[in-house]
């Protein structure tokens, strides 16, 4: 399998998707962007968001988008969709076409987040 070159920013990551996959990956964006202060940037092929270390993640494949945090799993009372897994506290909302989250639960999302990592510091430390 031939790897492809990682977009080489947030704007050019959105840039490569097309159709419902554009449309979420930006929705989320938007909400995640406009919820709090975060540095935004592609690592590991998709985009991170960062604040006191990593926050969460916004990963388009090519058929469901991940919308993933690093504390999610106590994220859970906010969305019971969260499925926990991989390392840390890791949980993911996995949406596909026709799916989709208020940016309402997107922004509370992140907040909690984000004061996660500001109350208990990087989660990957």
């Amino acid at each position: 399998m031939q790897k492809s070159v990682p977009a080489a920013s947030p704007d050019a990551y959105v840039a490569t998707l097309h159709g419902w996959r554009r449309e979420c990956v930006e929705g989320l964006r938007s909400a995640v962007l406009g919820a709090a202060t975060l540095e935004e940037v592609v690592k590991w092929r998709h985009l991170v968001y960062f604040s006191n270390g990593p926050v969460l993640l916004i990963r388009a494949e090519e058929s469901r988008v991940l919308f993933g945090f690093w504390r999610g799993q106590r994220l859970r009372g906010i969305a019971s969709a969260l499925k926990p897994g991989g390392k840390y506290e890791m949980a993911t909302l996995e949406l596909r076409e026709g799916m989709a989250i208020d940016a309402a639960t997107a922004r509370a999302l992140t907040l909690e987040a984000v004061a996660l990592n500001r109350t208990l510091g990087d989660p990957t430390l």
